[in-house]
């Protein structure tokens, strides 16, 4: 596997406090990596050092030189009196390698275009900052709570979609979440983060582990399954490096 990011021992403290304490992952291509935790455990800071808009303390941080970035932020402040169409939002994109109307028909909104962002709704919304993302044929996508405002169904679906672009651009991806039970079937590896890695791995077995239990309490088996299952969203499901990559249905 190419090695696109490695962190090695990285600490990382604001006004003398410490927010991140040792923590080492690589971010190769191909590869989901999910960063789950509490709130406050640093997962916003961690994918910031990752980017490169944090400075860290102490450790290493090694990124392959002129490594392209896509990244959808956890919030996007839109000021209401200024509005703005997608199309115009979307044309704004520094670095833009791809056809806009490729990435359009990909995430399924080409029917967004005029629409004011605005007036997008969740899902909307976060289709619109992915493909921003996507413009610049990334090698690596950061990823910030990619589902908020999303109902359950459109989050399943948008982590589906996530996962199928990695395999479609062979690009790593680094995906923080709130919920592990939603993001298992569309990702390769987890770590749980508390300020310091908790525990880490393939998500069956973090799921698993007391640390995470601990953090979380414990998922009933019955819950972890029905998100484990393949979902089948067309009658078909194809395999990426062990994550299965679901066909999806038309956005609603």
């Amino acid at each position: 596997m190419t090695t696109l990011v490695e962190l090695k021992d990285v600490c990382l403290s604001f006004e003398g406090r410490p927010v991140l304490d040792n923590i080492s992952l690589t971010l190769d291509k191909g590869k989901i990596t999910t960063l789950v935790g509490p709130n406050g455990a640093g997962k916003s800071t961690l994918s910031k050092l990752v980017l490169g808009l944090l400075k860290h303390d102490s450790g290493e941080i090694l990124r392959q030189p002129r490594l392209r970035i896509g990244y959808v932020p956890q919030k996007i402040h839109l000021d209401p009196t200024l509005p703005i169409t997608v199309e115009r939002f979307l044309k704004l994109a520094r670095g833009s390698r791809r056809a806009l109307g490729e990435v359009l028909s990909r995430l399924d909104i080409s029917d967004l275009l005029q629409n004011r962002m605005q007036q997008l709704s969740g899902g909307e919304l976060q289709r619109v900052l992915l493909a921003r993302a996507l413009l610049v044929e990334p090698e690596l996508l950061v990823l910030d709570e990619p589902v908020q405002g999303v109902d359950v169904s459109g989050q399943i679906e948008l982590y589906a979609l996530i996962s199928a672009l990695a395999g479609e651009l062979n690009c790593a991806v680094l995906m923080v979440s709130h919920d592990l039970h939603l993001v298992m079937a569309s990702t390769h590896e987890v770590i749980c983060l508390n300020g310091h890695v908790c525990c880490h791995g393939a998500p069956e077995s973090v799921a698993r582990h007391p640390e995470f239990a601990r953090l979380f309490g414990r998922p009933e088996q019955e819950q972890l399954a029905v998100y484990t299952h393949h979902h089948h969203c067309d009658g078909e499901h194809h395999h990426h490096h062990g994550a299965p990559v679901i066909r999806l249905p038309a956005r609603h």
